[in-house]
Formats: structure tokens, sequence, C-alpha cells
């Protein structure tokens, strides 16, 4: 193998490495925002949670009674 053919060769894999590298962070910038958008999400659900614990324990949350439609007549 002749210098010139090793460095053609050492531009073909760094070229490759590069465009993994360029493929990978694109991969990672599109999971961080799926996982920001989890966070969000997350304590969206999680402060709702709260808000209807809280509701439940003054008393004041929804009845846990049958509908209209399962009560006896």
């Amino acid at each position: 193998m002749t210098t010139e053919d090793r460095i053609a060769r050492l531009e073909e894999t760094l070229f490759f490495q590069e465009r993994l590298i360029q493929d990978l962070n694109a991969a990672l910038v599109s999971q961080q925002r799926q996982i920001d958008a989890l966070e969000r999400m997350l304590e969206t659900i999680g402060s709702r949670v709260e808000d209807l614990l809280q509701a439940v324990a003054e008393g004041s949350g929804p009845a846990n009674t049958p509908p209209p439609h399962y009560q006896e007549r």
C-alpha cells in the first residue's frame, strides 16, 4: 500500500466518521426534544394529580357515587 493509498483510505474513513457523528448528533437532538416534551407533560400530569388528591382530601373532589343510570329506583 502506497502512501497515497493510505492517505486516501484515511480521508475516506474520516469522511464517514464525520457523517456518522452528524447523524448521531441529529438523533441526539431529536431525542432530547422528545425528553423535554415528555418532562413537561409529566409535570402537568403530576400537578393535576396533586390538585385532585387535594380536592378529594378536602371533600370537594368528585363524588364517589355511581352514575345515575346505575342507581336503584
